[in-house]
């Protein structure tokens, strides 16, 4: 196998996978000078936009090429010129996979708590290992969640079981599924096939920043949550962990759950336990503080949605070439460093999305973002956030920055008028310390509705001091950032868990054997692609102990 990187091609030559291979032929063609009958196969590899000058936009491809023989492919990359070596070079066609079937398997099953991206790839890992997980899930299926969404959407109705943060597919589900991941590691691969084989666009393949949509994520759950009871594994919802238990060794022996359907208790017998609980369980950290489990506040971060006109992002991003049916609307990425030591930076940014109501406890308020697979709503919005350190909180309990949260939460909550109303404010307002009244040309998509007021009183002083700080800089590297009329919506407060669930190496709990704290609820990961990632390595872990 040969891979070819650094492939320009114009915004009309490249525009699907098609033309994107007809333009990775011509140049494998060129570049190993082989001829049309010697290519067996050729794939597009990666495809990203090169926008930094705005009047030469383009995208730069990488294609995986394979001869007819290796022999040929040998010959092929000793060919190079000079002018291409940098970016020809021959590789192993080594994809990753999911473990085989172990042999003598145990008959009791593994448990895995939460059926989020951690949680579904921890569960099909151990399915293909032949172990037949049993997964337990304390929200629904993706179709009854949507319905008790749209019931809090249309009569205000919360279900604390059932919402944005729970159910299958976990918090990314209705967040847009972003797949894009600033680190490496062989599984993406593997689970970004897994996807596609779910359900998911092809393109995810091989975008350099891809996304499901929440329109089709709950369908790619859906049917991943399938295959691992084609497999013998047992998923379980409306199933609520609540309790563990634990020998005088400190090994876990079992569980007790809770249906939500009926109240019945149930008791399961396991010693192998992954929990991938999510960042929003914040009852399964206070059973785990009571069963002295190691916990350890970690660095989180909080601010507000911010959103704009999609037009006015395209053009500052594309500039001339915004609007190219090529390029879809346009995403950003942004950071600014401050005098006060500290840093604003944008997080989950949703091009052509909306701001969505995140809730999961009553009268505690807070906001998340989404887009669909087209991307094509009015505004783009992204979370503003200021970090959140252990030196911040007002003591050293490691449940010290749930309360915070929870406190924010509550004041939104309050500020918004104690009816679902998020509470908003115009950024000319905010920069000015006065409480806006009403909107500009950028109308919020909180669907909820907003009050309009001023946020200062939902988040603690330094992150509203450091917003303050921050706008005005980021105006400077994105044209039209700090406009006076952009709607910042409060709180986002769930951007990463503000909890460490200590483990080894070995993705043990140190202080307990057969726990595996997994995914970003425990610490681990920050994103759907880390998640899966640790869902997997926390299985592969558990395998390697039987």
């Amino acid at each position: 196998m040969i891979e070819i990187t650094q492939v320009n091609a114009s915004l009309d030559e490249a525009g699907d996978e098609n033309a994107c291979l007809i333009v990775g032929k011509r140049v494998a063609k060129r570049v190993l000078r082989c001829k049309d009958s010697e290519i067996k196969s050729i794939e597009l590899h990666r495809k990203s936009i090169d926008a930094r000058k705005k009047r030469d936009v383009h995208f730069i491809l990488s294609f995986r090429v394979e001869l007819t023989s290796p022999h040929l492919e040998q010959e092929a990359v000793d060919s190079v010129a000079e002018r291409d070596r940098s970016r020809v070079r021959a590789i192993e066609d080594d994809e990753p996979s999911f473990p085989s079937p172990v042999s003598d398997a145990p008959q009791e099953r593994p448990v895995v708590v939460g059926a989020g991206c951690a949680g579904l790839f921890a569960a099909l890992t151990l399915a293909e290992a032949g172990l037949k997980p049993l997964l337990i899930e304390r929200g629904d299926p993706a179709f009854r969640r949507s319905q008790a969404i749209d019931l809090f959407l249309k009569e205000r109705i919360l279900d604390p079981e059932s919402n944005i943060q729970f159910g299958l597919g976990g918090a990314g589900t209705f967040s847009d599924g972003k797949l894009n991941t600033g680190t490496k590691n062989p599984a993406h691969r593997l689970i970004l096939e897994t996807f596609v084989e779910a359900g998911a666009p092809r393109d995810i393949l091989w975008d350099a920043k891809p996304h499901i949509g929440s329109d089709i994520l709950p369908t790619v759950v859906t049917a991943i949550s399938q295959r691992i009871e084609q497999l013998g594994g047992v998923v379980r919802y409306r199933t609520k962990l609540v309790d563990i238990r634990i020998d005088v060794s400190g090994a876990i022996t079992g569980i007790d759950v809770q249906s939500s359907q009926d109240a019945a208790y149930e008791s399961i017998e396991t010693k192998h336990l992954i929990l991938a609980c999510g960042h929003s369980a914040r009852d399964i950290f206070e059973l785990l503080k009571d069963h002295n489990v190691a916990l350890a506040q970690k660095t989180f971060a909080m601010g507000v949605r911010i959103e704009h006109p999609q037009r006015d992002i395209d053009r500052a991003q594309y500039g001339a070439s915004a609007g190219h049916p090529a390029l879809g609307a346009a995403p950003y990425k942004l950071v600014a460093h401050l005098p006060n030591g500290r840093s604003v930076f944008s997080f989950c940014m949703c091009p052509g999305g909306q701001v969505v109501a995140a809730s999961s406890e009553p009268c505690h308020l807070c906001v998340n973002g989404a887009s669909l697979n087209a991307r094509d709503g009015r505004n783009a919005n992204a979370a503003l956030l200021v970090n959140v350190t252990p030196e911040d909180l007002p003591n050293d309990d490691p449940l010290a920055g749930i309360e915070l949260q929870r406190a924010c939460e509550a004041a939104a909550y309050r500020l918004g008028g104690s009816n679902w109303n998020a509470p908003a404010q115009l950024v000319g307002d905010f920069l000015a310390g006065r409480a806006s009244k009403a909107p500009g040309k950028v109308k919020p998509t909180y669907p909820l509705g907003v009050t309009w007021t001023a946020i200062d009183e939902a988040l603690p002083q330094h992150i509203v001091e450091s917003l303050r700080l921050g706008l005005p800089l980021l105006g400077k590297k994105l044209r039209g950032y700090d406009r006076p009329d952009a709607v910042l919506t409060g709180v986002e407060t769930r951007s990463s868990s503000p909890v460490t669930v200590t483990r080894d190496r070995t993705c043990h709990a140190v202080s307990t054997p057969g726990l595996y704290p997994c995914g970003e609820g425990a610490g681990y990961a920050g994103g759907i692609m880390s998640a899966a990632t640790d869902g997997i390595r926390c299985a592969e872990a558990l395998i390697a102990d039987l």
